[in-house]
């Protein structure tokens, strides 16, 4: 039997009630990375762990703080900002993550402005000249919209008159 990534033990079903065991297996989790209350749940829940008692662990994690949906929200907002996504595409992966509607906004407000971000990341793709032809800007409205900005975040970042028309020569 060959041990390797794609090969995840789970908990016999002796410990899969044990919440000690079960609170040991989330802080090992979040000694790699910040989670979600909802998606540390589900991951206890994959390993083995009862749902009841993987709930009642994580609730206790959250009033000590160590796990906070909050947090969890900004610091994903940061991160994938910083990739140079926008704030619809941010949205999905809150939503994915189980976070609520009034969260997710606070999250997003707290978030970088994003109609510069839109710029930034148009011009690190195309460089600084605006786009000559309506082929060129069409391609690069479907960039920007892909990486989740809204309609006038791409207006903005494009320009107004961006564009020459071959209809006034």
């Amino acid at each position: 039997m060959a041990f390797g990534r794609g090969m995840k033990r789970r908990v016999d079903e002796h410990r899969a009630a044990d919440p000690d065991a079960a609170r040991t297996a989330a802080l090992a989790m979040l000694g790699r990375r910040e989670y979600a209350s909802g998606e540390l749940a589900t991951a206890l829940t994959r390993k083995g762990y009862a749902a009841t008692v993987a709930a009642e662990v994580v609730a206790q994690m959250a009033e000590e703080r160590l796990v906070d949906d909050t947090r969890y929200a900004e610091s994903l907002v940061r991160m994938l900002a910083g990739r140079g996504q926008g704030p619809a595409r941010i949205r999905q992966e809150l939503r994915e993550a189980g976070m609520g509607e009034e969260q997710i906004c606070a999250a997003l407000d707290s978030g970088p402005d994003w109609t510069v971000l839109a710029a930034e990341v148009r011009q690190r793709k195309f460089g600084s000249a605006p786009p000559l032809d309506w082929p060129e800007r069409a391609r690069q409205m479907r960039f920007l919209q892909y990486r989740g900005f809204s309609k006038d975040h791409i207006a903005s970042a494009l320009g107004s008159s961006g564009c020459v028309d071959d209809d006034d020569s």
